[in-house]
């Protein structure tokens, strides 16, 4: 049953069982409603020890049981199953059938990237990129920590996701006229980890990783990127 109050959207995740866990259990303290979907009993039932949790038990990939999941609900779609296919096929028929405005896939292949953007999945995970990243923005991190005092609050930095129809996609950095507290430190592309210039185009699907000493002017930013988002 959904649960009645102040929840910020309606998020489904198919598949997985740790990292299904791990993902709805973050989802649910930030206020969002999560249903996940499991083919397995067993990973249902230890699921469905979080109370907070809807849990469908059921093949995530067919039309009726993501109607079942009331899936044309939700803002958000999230496949985690062990294949790349299924992954692909959930998302396009959350999104063909359903209307869901974001899918996020698991993918195991990092090759098949590129083909799962262009049949429409709107962010692709791939566990073998992620590390390559992690380890990128870790070395980006510890370089802007030694040219930043970010001690007592003092910095922020927050990612922003550039979605479709925002008003800066296509325009270059320079082009933005941003106020002079808000640094874009790095650009999160598909598998990439961007070092932004001057002439660097924003694009759609885009994470900026924003820099700011001052937490308020944010908002003088946010209309400018903001679609649905996780």
């Amino acid at each position: 049953m959904w649960r009645k109050n102040k929840n910020r959207g309606n998020i489904l995740i198919v598949g997985g069982l740790e990292e299904a866990r791990s993902l709805a259990n973050s989802l649910l303290k930030k206020d969002y409603r999560v249903t996940v979907v499991n083919k397995d009993y067993g990973a249902c039932e230890k699921l469905a020890e979080n109370g907070r949790l809807n849990v469908i038990f059921g093949d995530g990939s067919k039309k009726f049981i993501l109607e079942e999941a009331r899936v044309s609900d939700c803002q958000v779609a999230i496949a985690l199953t062990d294949s790349d296919e299924i992954n692909l096929v959930i998302c396009e028929m959350c999104k063909e059938y359903f209307g869901v405005k974001k899918t996020v896939a698991m993918l195991g292949d990092p090759a098949k990237t590129n083909f799962f953007y262009q049949m429409g999945v709107d962010r692709v995970v791939c566990a073998l990129n992620m590390i390559t990243n992690l380890m990128e923005e870790q070395a980006l991190m510890d370089e802007m920590m030694k040219m930043i005092p970010i001690d007592e609050g003092r910095i922020h930095i927050v990612e922003m996701p550039i979605g479709h129809g925002a008003a800066i996609t296509e325009k270059k950095l320079w082009e933005l006229n941003l106020p002079k507290e808000i640094i874009i430190g790095c650009i999160l592309r598909g598998d990439q980890s961007l070092i932004p210039r001057g002439d660097t185009r924003v694009m759609e699907g885009d994470v900026l990783v924003i820099i700011t000493s001052d937490q308020d002017k944010l908002e003088e930013i946010k209309e400018l990127t903001e679609y649905a988002k996780i």
